[in-house]
């Protein structure tokens, strides 16, 4: 998702008065056929700018496979997890033009040739990086696996945006340069 939906998003809540969750129960409420008659809706009944009501419609419409409702199913509930999704995505984004998201219903894969990291949020309070670390002692933060299993070597932690910090950052290039 390009950083100005991604923005727009985070200050709906501000701007209209409700998260995009709650605008798509409201729309989910309503028979609208046309596109233009749920924006006229927001507008008219509700205040909302045309730029916010054409955003709400148009997402509200997104399939729920698609990768960005996968993001948006798995952070729902926990929306303070999800400056911690965005930093690591910025992180590994840096790395290189090789790097492939691949979000599904319970986590993100980060793949270059092979998955080298995954990010599932764990808890309503923690997000945990599972990383592709084979040789490497557990040390610091990086800790076992944990509920990753076989999918990862190790796991690390992450409570809040100021946990990916440098350590974490030289732990998914690892991994990343690793997986070539």
């Amino acid at each position: 998702m390009d950083q100005a939906l991604q923005t727009m998003i985070e200050n709906m809540p501000i701007k209209t008065g409700k998260s995009l969750q709650e605008w798509q129960r409201v729309l989910a409420s309503m028979p609208f056929e046309k596109h233009a008659e749920a924006v006229n809706y927001l507008k008219s009944a509700h205040g909302v700018t045309h730029g916010y009501a054409n955003t709400i419609v148009t997402l509200s419409k997104i399939d729920e496979t698609t990768p960005y409702a996968l993001i948006e199913n798995q952070y729902q509930g926990k929306a303070l997890l999800r400056p911690i999704y965005n930093a690591l995505i910025e992180v590994v984004t840096a790395f290189g033009d090789d790097v492939t998201i691949t979000p599904k219903k319970g986590s993100v894969s980060l793949i270059r040739k092979k998955q080298f990291a995954l990010i599932k949020p764990a808890t309503k309070t923690r997000v945990d990086l599972g990383l592709k670390l084979k040789g490497i002692e557990t040390q610091g933060c990086l800790e076992d696996s944990g509920p990753f299993g076989t999918m990862c070597t190790h796991r690390i932690q992450l409570n809040s945006v100021d946990d990916v910090n440098n350590d974490v950052k030289n732990w998914l290039l690892t991994a990343y340069n690793g997986s070539v």
